[in-house]
């Protein structure tokens, strides 16, 4: 199994015992085209820590999107086993599935996926109506959420009415609604410009140590990995390598 024991920017003490919460064991995803096959992830074993702030990189086709959709409970692998907090995925019936997305996991996506008609506040609070929050502590906890990700004065507006990073700041306070544990990010940066990536970096990385939300992204900005504790390379569906930040020199244009 790959699992490295990371150093993390969470831990009081380096000493500190370290909980998994993600741990996948041969986790395969194959396709099956007439009689061609693909291997989408070849076996992956690997463990992630509680607090950790994980960046996945690896060139577009390697297999992150597919990690991504099997650590996240999106998808299931063809073989192999996800445990979250050693809860085993495929054990979980259709209901407890969608508790588990629910208020275990907020998802960030590069596309932002908001509902256009909505409000930036309806945006943040519909997760929580699935989660069972009352519709006054749904309201106070979009606003605080809004504030969080500086966007307070911007909660009746619509994703029309603003920016590409105005619109991530709100997807950001909607993968928060509930709660959850683990942060999933694709590509969070990608469609913005540079200060406003920056901007989104910081967030995220106030979360991760602040809050202590476990936060992984799948991401081609170098800029993230001056922010998180260790990074993973995937390449043709295989980890390639896993290692923590103060392992890794960074020159420009390169990386080893």
């Amino acid at each position: 199994m790959t699992a490295v024991a990371p150093h993390s920017q969470n831990d009081a003490s380096p000493d500190a015992p370290q909980r998994v919460i993600i741990r996948t064991v041969g986790m395969k995803k194959i396709y099956h085209r007439g009689e061609e096959t693909t291997y989408a992830l070849r076996g992956i074993s690997v463990e992630i820590f509680t607090g950790e702030f994980i960046v996945v990189m690896g060139p577009s086709g390697s297999g992150k999107s597919t990690f991504f959709n099997m650590i996240g409970a999106l998808d299931s692998p063809s073989e192999g086993r996800v445990f979250i907090d050693e809860v085993d995925v495929a054990q979980l019936t259709a209901e407890e599935l969608a508790f588990l997305r629910c208020r275990k996991i907020g998802y960030i996506f590069q596309s932002y996926n908001l509902i256009q008609y909505m409000t930036a506040l309806e945006n943040v609070t519909t997760p929580m109506a699935f989660g069972g929050v009352n519709p006054d502590e749904a309201r106070k906890r979009g606003m605080d959420l809004l504030e969080l990700v500086g966007l307070k004065d911007r909660w009746s507006h619509r994703p029309i009415e603003m920016s590409g990073g105005q619109q991530q700041r709100v997807a950001i306070a909607r993968s928060l609604a509930n709660q959850p544990s683990i942060l999933l990010c694709d590509e969070p940066t990608a469609n913005l410009d540079h200060q406003t990536g920056d901007e989104i970096l910081a967030i995220l990385q106030k979360l991760n140590k602040e809050r202590g939300v476990t936060t992984i992204c799948a991401t081609h900005d170098h800029r993230m990995m001056n922010i998180c504790d260790r990074l993973m390379w995937i390449r043709d569906g295989d980890i390639d390598r896993i290692a923590r930040r103060d392992e890794v020199e960074v020159e420009l244009g390169h990386i080893e």
